[in-house]
């Protein structure tokens, strides 16, 4: 994805694109025949099969840690991130430009797994909505607008905070490996948010949440749809 080098463009754009929206409350991977349908003929045959794979893994990991299969919530968390990052990174990237026909569009984890690609914000709009469905509390979790130094452009990664002062983990599509982000030096924060707020790279201001932003309402928007299907 591409947007303007200018840093306070970047800001000015996460600011200006405040509306109210209405929060998703149903099951993300309750997925309806009507929505499996829709997805084989929309996108492709084997589209519901993508879908179901990511319903077993988070069924498979509630259960797990419902039957008590991991007992420490540090260890639980670790081992929910790792699989989570892993299983939305073997999704082949591509570019809003060339995937959608527009300079910017945030998939739905549905459309990304049916479509069989995304870019950096889909992969991280995914992993979130994921750890969300999986309990993870949304405070330890921001999804993040960085410049990435080395290639010049900006990024979106998902950020993890085991405590709200803690350093936080970087879950991104192009290192496997989550990292401290003391680790990420390559990164340069602009902005991040979540539900309930959003940051600016200093930590202290809080402009609003993601529900705040247009094209997170439009997103929304979209997993009420599949929802209603």
């Amino acid at each position: 994805m591409q947007f303007p080098s200018a840093r306070r463009k970047y800001i000015a754009s996460a600011i200006l694109l405040l509306v109210i929206a209405a929060p998703v409350t149903a099951s993300l991977v309750a997925f309806s025949e009507n929505l499996l349908k829709y997805v084989s003929r929309t996108f492709s045959p084997d589209a519901p099969k993508r879908l179901m794979i990511w319903q077993k893994l988070v069924n498979d990991m509630r259960n797990a840690e419902a039957n008590g299969a991991i007992q420490r919530e540090s260890k639980a968390e670790s081992l929910t991130l790792r699989k989570i990052n892993s299983f939305f990174n073997q999704i082949p990237y591509y570019s809003d430009s060339r995937h959608w026909r527009q300079e910017d569009y945030w998939a739905t984890p549905v459309e990304m797994l049916s479509s069989y690609g995304g870019d950096c914000e889909d992969y991280s709009i995914a992993k979130y909505l994921s750890l969300k469905e999986l309990g993870i509390p949304i405070e330890r979790l921001r999804i993040t607008y960085v410049r990435a130094k080395e290639l010049n452009e900006s990024h979106m990664v998902l950020a993890y905070y085991p405590t709200p002062d803690a350093e936080p983990l970087i879950m991104d599509n192009l290192i496997p490996e989550l990292r401290p982000a003391s680790q990420r030096p390559d990164l340069e924060p602009v902005y991040s948010f979540n539900d309930d707020d959003l940051w600016l790279p200093t930590g202290a201001s809080r402009k609003g949440g993601a529900s705040n932003v247009r094209l997170w309402r439009e997103l929304l928007e979209k997993l009420a749809k599949e929802q209603r299907m």
